[in-house]
């Protein structure tokens, strides 16, 4: 999943929100100005709203995480171009118990697999900065 969490009553935004949740779970201090902007809010399971920020962090060779090991168990990234294969693709279909329910994006990469309001997420992301290819 990606950083998150509540707004604090000091933060002023969904923004504020974002930049703080990621440096108290990965030690990334993101500057304002990196921030691309934030995608259409969605409700999680729990009927939070969950507004997803978009920010440029640079190349991931020259960032330094120190994940918090209250919060984070594991750090792993993916390329762009593994996101964009399809054999990397597919989707979750769910029942309830008379019917179809729904069907959400799966991403797999090896022992990982992205999937959830992280893979909804991820696939909003590439909608939006990949249009055409993804």
């Amino acid at each position: 999943s990606f950083p998150g969490g509540r707004r604090d009553p000091a933060d002023a935004d969904a923004v504020a929100t974002a930049l703080r949740e990621t440096r108290e779970e990965l030690g990334v201090a993101v500057a304002a100005a990196s921030v691309w902007g934030q995608l259409r809010t969605l409700p999680d399971r729990q009927g939070m709203t969950v507004a997803p920020v978009v920010a440029n962090l640079g190349p991931l060779e020259a960032l330094t995480l120190t994940p918090n090991p209250d919060e984070v168990e594991e750090v792993f990234t993916l390329p762009l171009a593994h996101l964009l294969r399809e054999e990397n693709q597919g989707y979750t279909h769910f029942r309830t118990a008379t019917s179809y329910g729904y069907t959400l994006p799966v991403f797999l990469n090896g022992p990982h697999r992205v999937w959830g309001l992280t893979a909804i997420i991820t696939e909003l992301t590439l909608e939006l900065l990949l249009p055409g290819l993804y």
